[in-house]
């Protein structure tokens, strides 16, 4: 067995797309995790078909590597805002972090919010600056503002006291001097974190006790937890006290236990590599997985019945700030392009997806056709929905609303978030503009010297949805906008909504031509000719704020002085194609998108038109 002084245990963590899992491929190449001749894919870490496709870390995942005698356990982290509360557990079950600073965009707002929790759990950090190889790269700068960081979240001088490495994740090099060191190999950081990074402070004599930090699922064996044994040994099927403790107070600075109950383990997994190696025993500092108890929960402590008094205070779990309807798909095209499930079928996926998505959650309100579901914000929700779509399921979602309370005092409070905008400078006027008319409180305006402007806002979440393609439109796809949850602050009033209408099909067929060529001058197309239209879908986006009726599936009519050869010289734009998020963040109060394997669709709620006035009516009556 492995002595616990040759155990080293960190996480990386980064804002998105700073390269953190590409370091990772950096770092089991050097530490030759993979035979020399073996096909490695890139961003190996990145196991889900989506994480590859969107370049983007969703869940926390543990690899092990080995160089010189030691053992170490890295945890790949997300970095999207929306998945921040799984990297906040996974800091209690390590000693370090490895911070990835890009040397160009330098700290970002996932960048601030990590570094202050590892900060507050006493965690001193080795700081990576990462594409010093790129255009534009500024390193001294990026350490420069990591500094700043450090002291405005209160450091103590041991953390400021941290070292430095320069480098490339994707080139595979690391140097403690980029002057002085040849640029290559990754020998510096291996150095550094055996060096910095202190061995896990364990009693391995002492009872066993270890607390539950994230959750995997087995059809076969049921839940499974993962977290890191902080003393003693445990081998396979022995009794083991679990025990669930809960917050007293909603500052969180009391908790009671709420339950204990004894079981036994089934099974016992390490990591070594990128693979789970089954074991027969498991001893303290290292990370493990554990199966056995009927229920395992998030914060959970497992102990050796010969503990006294095993309860450890409950870990964060994230309040969702994003709700949507999930509902069954009653258009006319409903099972032609997938599964047409049940609501019963809808609950079933959800149910599982709980299992181990935490900060999920779900609310039968009685309706016959569908179930709130509640998460951290838009795209936490829209991975599980292009995740039932590619399981083969159709299903229509609602337009997302935030989440609100209410304080001591009965006012209402809404999630609240700060907003970094780097924005070129000819589009810094519209994008203020834009972002005021959505609440959002400007807080600091920084030039970087490059032409590029810094805008830092404090906004309600609700200013944030609809506004990512607009923003992107204003910038010419050159902005750069990132967001976190900072809290719930006072309700800020109406926020300026989509200012165009939509143009919906009154009639069912399919597109022609002939019929989109018309109805392009009225606005924006979401549609191609001859794709299948039925009443109530919607076509394309008004250029004026009312909705319009149209007929897309109108055919011209021929006679002997109108040919059909003559159809050949329409001239159509190309259609704009909306992604899931994008149509989430499009769609109206009283609008669906129709989710299916093959197609993305946005649709009216009723798709009777008659209906829709019945519903008008009924509304002015009742505001009237």
């Amino acid at each position: 067995m492995l002595s616990v002084e040759k155990i080293r245990n960190l996480a990386i963590i980064a804002h998105i797309d700073h390269g953190k899992t590409t370091l990772i491929d950096s770092i089991f190449r050097a530490a030759h995790v993979f035979r020399t001749n073996a096909k490695v894919e890139e961003r190996v870490m990145d196991s889900n078909e989506l994480e590859k496709e969107r370049g983007i870390t969703i869940r926390a995942k543990h690899c092990t590597v080995e160089w010189d005698d030691y053992m170490i356990n890295i945890i790949d982290t997300p970095g999207h805002a929306d998945f921040s509360g799984e990297v906040e557990r996974v800091l209690s079950m390590v000693d370090s972090v490895l911070l990835l600073v890009d040397a160009n965009e330098g700290p970002m707002p996932q960048t601030r919010y990590v570094l202050m929790r590892a900060l507050k759990l006493g965690l001193k950090p080795i700081v990576v600056v990462n594409k010093v190889d790129r255009p534009n790269a500024d390193p001294a700068g990026a350490l420069d503002k990591t500094f700043d960081l450090f002291i405005e979240l209160g450091a103590n001088d041991d953390q400021i006291d941290f070292p430095v490495l320069y480098g490339s994740g994707l080139a595979g090099w690391l140097v403690r001097d980029l002057d002085k060191e040849p640029h290559e190999g990754m020998t510096a950081l291996f150095e550094t974190i055996i060096e910095h990074v202190k061995p896990p402070e364990v009693d391995i004599e002492a009872p066993f006790r270890m607390q539950i930090c994230s959750l995997s699922w087995n059809d076969y064996i049921g839940r499974i937890g993962c977290g890191r044994v902080l003393q003693g040994t445990h081998q396979v099927g022995e009794e083991i006290v679990r025990t669930t403790a809960k917050w007293r107070t909603y500052d969180k600075k009391d908790w009671d236990v709420t339950s204990t109950s004894v079981g036994k383990s089934t099974h016992l997994w390490v990591t070594r590599g990128l693979e789970r190696k089954e074991v027969e025993k498991i001893s303290a500092g290292d990370i493990v997985w554990i199966s056995g108890p009927d229920e395992i929960t998030i914060g959970d402590t497992f102990s050796s019945p010969a503990l006294e008094n095993p309860a450890l205070p409950p870990l964060e779990i994230e309040e969702p700030t994003v709700s949507m309807f999930f509902l069954v798909n009653n258009g006319p095209l409903a099972g032609s392009e997938g599964n047409a499930v049940t609501l019963r079928q809808i609950k079933d996926r959800l149910e599982k997806e709980l299992r181990v998505n935490v900060a999920m959650r779900v609310e039968d309100l009685g309706r016959p056709d569908g179930v709130k579901v509640s998460g951290r914000g838009e795209l936490h929700l829209s991975i599980l929905i292009e995740e039932m779509r590619r399981e083969g399921m159709e299903l229509c979602v609602s337009k997302p609303e935030v989440i609100t309370h209410r304080d001591e005092n009965g006012q209402v409070q809404e999630p609240m978030e700060l907003l970094v905008i780097d924005v070129p400078e000819e589009f810094q006027g519209t994008v203020i503009e834009k972002v005021s008319k959505r609440k959002g409180e400007l807080i600091s305006m920084h030039n970087t010297g490059t032409g590029i402007v810094r805008l830092e806002y404090k906004i309600p979440t609700r200013g944030l949805i609809g506004y990512r393609g607009e923003f992107l439109t204003d910038t010419r796809g050159l902005g750069i906008m990132a967001s976190r949850f900072v809290g719930y602050g006072p309700w800020c009033g109406e926020v300026t909504a989509r200012t165009r209408g939509s143009m919906v099909s009154m009639e069912t067929g399919n597109s022609t031509s002939y019929a989109l060529e018309n109805l392009q001058i009225r606005g924006t197309l979401f549609v191609s000719p001859m794709e299948r239209i039925y009443a109530g879908m919607i076509v394309g986006e008004n250029s004026r704020p009312e909705d319009m009726p149209c007929n897309p599936t109108k055919a011209k009519h021929l006679t002997n002085h109108r040919k059909s050869s003559s159809e050949t010289t329409v001239v159509l734009k190309v259609p704009r194609k909306l992604s899931l998020e994008a149509a989430l963040e499009w769609i109206a109060e009283d609008e669906l998108v129709e989710v299916t394997p093959q197609s993305i669709r946005v649709r009216k709620n009723l798709l009777s038109a008659e209906a829709r006035k019945r519903a008008e009516r009924r509304s002015v009556a009742v505001a009237g």
